[in-house]
């Protein structure tokens, strides 16, 4: 097995480490609310996506709160 003759110096690690970051996803604005959202993502306020109702958040709380 090949072993490394010298040991890599910091700037050479670093260099290749340079593209390796993470990046932060972007957030949309929700038509509805205008709450941040993640891009192709239900709105956790009002259960809007694409213009439509997906969830219904108000029936989603009372079973919530029934269970409990």
């Amino acid at each position: 097995m090949a072993v490394p003759k010298r040991r890599q110096s910091n700037a050479k690690t670093g260099s290749r480490r340079a593209h390796d970051h993470l990046t932060v996803s972007p957030l949309n604005y929700c038509p509805e609310c205008r709450e941040p959202v993640p891009t192709h993502a239900v709105c956790p306020k009002c259960g809007y996506y694409m213009g439509r109702t997906v969830v219904d958040v108000e029936a989603k709380k009372k079973r919530k709160k029934k269970s409990q």
